[in-house]
């Protein structure tokens, strides 16, 4: 399914699809790494090793095993295979996020899919459509609250209550967790979301900030100048520029010999 320059416009025109859409940044926040830039030492790809075999995120089949060593927040995979990952914020409206998909699988990328609970509970034939289409789906909190400003019990209850809406949909609750609201996790958040069955948060260095609907150039152009080998590239679905934008990202990452693969492809 694709979705036509004349939708996309009528879309955009009428704004009815972007609300509650946008990804918020809490203030102090950490920006976007420049071009280039190295990322914090914490997030270091570390000689990989197995570590045991752990439920597939589709809760089908045993998915590869991380190797060990990897930090409790991942920012980025190993800087010297050449392939990088897409990863999406999961909310906003569906028809956007299925041409989304469509475009991706067309040009033959595989990507993440880090889903709102409360959108899950409002679209939940969602889950199984990313899960089709050899897409990832992990944990993006239950409502999309500023989880680095809750109390344990809150944060505990936004974390798993979307692990149970996607233990519901798909038989697993995914291998990966993304906080809302925030690049990185707080200590507290890193380790309630360890307790609920997600040893590593997994967050990005690469952020075109796609949610302020700055255009499609804008968005490709930001995509071409900060990512590279190893790069976590943070994208939304329920933005239309974003759907404007991914054919010519995923050309010019072709162009560039890099491949788009889910976060543990990446890391495996």
């Amino acid at each position: 399914m694709s979705i036509s320059r004349r939708n996309l416009l009528q879309v955009t025109a009428s704004g009815a699809l972007l609300a509650g859409c946008s990804e918020g940044r809490p203030s102090g926040a950490a920006p976007a790494p420049a071009p280039g830039a190295a990322s914090s030492p914490s997030a270091a790809y570390r000689s990989p090793s197995p570590s045991p075999a752990e439920p597939s995120p589709s809760g089908a089949t045993s998915a590869p095993p991380l190797p060990s060593g990897l930090p409790d927040q991942i920012e980025h995979g190993p800087r010297d295979r050449e392939r990088l990952a897409l990863t999406f914020h999961g909310q906003g409206e569906p028809a956007l996020a299925t041409a989304l998909l469509a475009e991706a699988e067309k040009a033959g990328a595989r990507v993440t899919v880090l889903a709102v609970g409360a959108w899950l509970d409002t679209y939940p034939r969602l889950a199984r459509r990313i899960l089709d289409g050899g897409h990832e789906l992990g944990n993006h909190t239950q409502t999309h609250g500023d989880i680095g400003a809750m109390d344990a019990a809150a944060a505990t209850a936004e974390i798993e209550g979307c692990a149970r809406r996607l233990t519901e949909l798909t038989g697993s609750r995914g291998r990966w967790f993304r906080p809302s609201q925030a690049r990185m996790a707080t200590p507290l958040v890193v380790g309630l979301a360890r307790k609920a069955g997600y040893p590593h948060v997994l967050s990005y260095d690469v952020d075109p900030l796609d949610y302020t609907d700055p255009g499609a150039d804008r968005v490709r152009a930001a995509v071409a100048a900060q990512a590279r080998a190893g790069s976590v590239v943070s994208l939304h679905f329920g933005h239309p520029g974003t759907v404007a934008a991914l054919p010519g990202i995923l050309d010019d990452l072709h162009r560039r010999g890099l491949r788009a693969v889910t976060t543990s492809e990446l890391l495996t």
